[in-house]
């Protein structure tokens, strides 16, 4: 399928304020600017590291105190080289192919990998368990590549939706294979910490194609991942 065809359907929102605690997005890429790239690390730090300091000064903290001091500072560099590490390309894991020198052909299952990304809404964590399964086409990843893919889209601001998808497009583009599973099972602080205050409530996102979608192999998919 087209990159261009693969749109979300949800319908755009022009008001900010409608948009609420509802999740609204408009395609699997994240959107980004053109020229989000011209500043480097460094500058971005600096820049939002007085902006942070001016929002703390409007919410009324006193800066001069030693505990609040350095907060400015902090928050910058955690937004920039950790939390949304994952908008910047050149930080896009390398995944080396090896052969399928065992002719594995049956199902491979990495399950429960923890993701921590950010609800770009209202910027505030969303945390849960990924599952990834594929199919091999001839050449197999290693398995820590398959966390770093998911550790690499999780960390920018994200949709759920969104986040499935690029980590399952991300699978595909690097073994060459349609045969992808994902599954996602998440807790959303917009949901739990504000708003309606539901801190029992999970959502759960997939996508399958190629073999995944023959209703035996997903069968066999969501029984593996949910086997203790």
């Amino acid at each position: 399928m087209r990159q261009k065809e693969i749109m979300l359907n949800i319908r755009p929102i022009n008001d900010p304020e409608e948009i609420g605690d509802d999740h609204a997005a408009s395609s699997y890429n994240t959107p980004l600017r053109p020229d989000a790239f011209e500043l480097d690390d460094d500058e971005k730090v600096e820049r939002i590291e007085k902006h942070f300091r001016e929002i703390m000064t409007i919410l009324g903290l006193d800066l001069n105190d030693d505990s609040l001091n350095g907060t400015p500072r902090r928050v910058a560099k955690m937004y920039v080289k950790e939390v949304f590490s994952g908008l910047n390309p050149k930080n896009r894991p390398h995944a080396r192919l090896f052969e399928n020198k065992y002719n594995y052909d049956q199902m491979l299952v990495e399950k429960d990998i923890t993701f921590y990304s950010h609800c770009e809404h209202h910027f505030v964590p969303i945390y849960g368990k990924i599952h990834v399964a594929y199919f091999s086409s001839g050449k197999v990843i290693g398995l820590s590549k398959i966390n770093r893919i998911v550790q690499y889209y999780a960390k920018r601001p994200q949709v759920q939706e969104r986040l499935t998808v690029q980590i399952a497009k991300e699978m595909m583009r690097v073994l060459k294979t349609e045969d992808v599973g994902v599954v996602m099972d998440a807790t959303h602080l917009c949901v739990a910490s504000r708003g309606v205050g539901d801190t029992n409530s999970k959502t759960g996102t997939a996508h399958f194609s190629g073999k995944f979608t023959d209703e035996n192999v997903k069968r066999e998919f969501l029984n593996y991942i949910n086997t203790k």
